[in-house]
């Protein structure tokens, strides 16, 4: 736990020991934690450059520990500024580099990645480094990256990152992609499926995008396109590939379906008339016996199945498409 201020494994050990019993030797400590007792030594030596831990003026050959709440406060405050003063120098850098992409080059624009370990890792920081939204097409025969081998996804949701994927319909049918499927759409990712996807894309705030290349002979390779015309190309792919798309939801019992064109079931026109009548959420939550957050997933989704953005427009599409009674 004390791995973040610089200790290892060993050190905090001997430092919770000399904790615990208020002062030990050498032999004392080396005998806790099964060490040789010139390691325990160096191990002393070590805490006390850190201030943990002081030889006893009073009892001499014992050790003792500084009391935690300054010793690590103070280790704490250090880490602080040194973090701060990181955080600093990545902001210049960053600005830096803005500075010089400012005017960037053609061959500045296209950035070839080669070899399945590295186009994994240029697909995994893309995801890390987005700030708004992600939008990705994912396809069942992969290149470097599985359909659903994709641990930033879950990391950079959590941070707020919004995500709107389309899948081909070959991805459910892979062993664990109904799971995984379920899994995203409970993280409220907005996912589609159409029959093929063009190619593997990932467009991270619309200003970075990254696209494998296939071939069978040569590793794996993939090209990350920064802000330019082709940059609008791809986005505007995705755009048309997700307009084309079927979306997917959770329907009863956790399993994945599709929303298809002939409109909502049962409990979203329950839901619907409950709405128009005019209870909020949480109302019509209680009343269907239905939790919260799938109430507002399946609003979520007649409005993507009425191509609508707003809930006064779904209420009048939804007339208009005798979904519930005037």
């Amino acid at each position: 736990m004390l791995g973040a201020i610089g200790l290892d494994e060993v050190h905090e050990s001997a430092y919770r020991a000399l904790v615990s019993v208020g002062a030990a030797d050498v032999s004392d400590l080396a005998r806790r934690l099964t060490l040789a007792e010139y390691e325990a030594e160096r191990t002393l030596r070590r805490l006390e450059r850190h201030g943990l831990a002081a030889q006893s003026s009073a009892r001499p050959g014992r050790w003792v520990a500084a009391p935690p709440g300054v010793a690590l406060g103070a280790l704490l405050t250090q880490r602080r500024h040194e973090l701060e003063k990181a955080e600093l120098a990545a902001a210049l850098l960053a600005e830096e580099y803005r500075a010089a992409a400012a005017e960037p080059a053609v061959h500045d624009l296209v950035e070839v990645v080669t070899g399945a370990a590295a186009v994994s890792q240029r697909f995994l920081q893309i995801q890390l480094g987005a700030s708004t939204d992600v939008c990705a097409l994912v396809t069942g025969n992969p290149i470097a990256v599985t359909a659903l081998e994709n641990e930033a996804e879950p990391q950079a949701v959590s941070r707020g990152v919004a995500y709107r994927v389309v899948i081909e319909r070959e991805v459910l049918s892979l062993p664990t992609g109904l799971t995984e499927l379920a899994a995203a759409i409970g993280r409220d990712e907005q996912v589609r499926v159409v029959d093929r996807v063009p190619t593997k894309l990932v467009i991270a705030d619309g200003t970075l995008a990254l696209v494998p290349l296939t071939s069978r002979t040569s590793e794996p390779a993939a090209l990350v396109v920064h802000a330019s015309g082709l940059l609008e190309s791809l986005s505007g792919l995705f755009e048309a590939v997700w307009r084309e798309a079927l979306p997917l939801r959770l329907g009863e019992g956790g399993r994945v379906t599709e929303v298809g064109a002939d409109g909502p079931d049962g409990t979203d026109l329950e839901i619907l008339s409950l709405l128009l009548a005019g209870l909020t959420d949480v109302s019509v939550a209680k009343q269907l016996d239905l939790g919260l957050r799938t109430v507002q997933r399946r609003v979520k989704r007649l409005m993507e199945l009425a191509g609508v953005t707003t809930r006064l427009q779904l209420g009048w599409h939804a007339y208009e498409r005798d979904w519930v009674a005037r």
